[in-house]
């Protein structure tokens, strides 16, 4: 017997690799289907939570305007530092972040146009700040104010225009890398986003 042919005896005889690999497949699998099942739990609870920090907020100062700025930023940075702190999840948690800051707006009668603007330039700024992937951040919120909007009924279109402005200005205010990486994740969201990368350099905004 040749050596080519004692070769693939063992080959064909020996426990077959692709069952052993099979199986590690399986279990990997069913590992991820629990994590992403647990992380669409977390998700949720991030939502509920931000939703009902909002909203009771809000109508326990019994003020919907500026009000509603001060207590977006300060849900936005709450949520940095806790990722911060714990070393890991604000990619995870910007998009649940921002979707529960809308729907707790939108839950006493709020403005979720300007607010979901606000709630992503924060997100993208405290991003910056901690070192995180401002374009990823950036994505995620705007995703989740979108998500929210089209939820509770709202005009998708323009939250969408909002918020991606919202996220290229903050982006300018750190650097036009930033606003380059920022514009090209977010391609695709809204038509245009060039020319709002543009303005957005070139306008000087507000401190929000």
């Amino acid at each position: 017997m040749t050596k080519e042919e004692t070769t693939g005896k063992e080959a064909t005889g020996n426990p077959a690799p692709g069952e052993e690999i099979g199986e590690v497949g399986k279990s990997v699998k069913e590992g991820v289907i629990s994590s992403l099942k647990g992380l669409e739990e977390i998700e949720a609870e991030i939502v509920a939570l931000v939703r009902d920090t909002v909203s009771n907020t809000l109508r326990a100062a019994k003020a919907v305007g500026i009000e509603t700025v001060g207590v977006t930023k300060d849900v936005v940075k709450g949520a940095i530092q806790a990722t911060e702190e714990v070393g890991t999840g604000l990619i995870l948690s910007t998009k649940s972040v921002a979707k529960g800051v809308i729907m707790g707006v939108s839950d006493v009668g709020g403005d979720i146009v300007s607010v979901s603007g606000t709630t992503v330039k924060g997100a993208v700024k405290g991003a910056a700040e901690v070192g995180a992937d401002m374009a990823m951040v950036a994505r995620r919120s705007v995703d989740g104010v979108i998500e929210a909007t089209r939820e509770i009924g709202g005009n998708a279109e323009e939250v969408a225009k909002v918020a991606v402005t919202g996220a290229i200005y903050a982006a300018s205010t750190i650097g036009n890398t930033a606003v380059k990486a920022v514009s090209e994740m977010l391609v695709g969201v809204v038509e245009g986003v060039k020319d709002v990368a543009s303005t957005a350099v070139q306008k000087p905004g507000s401190d929000a």
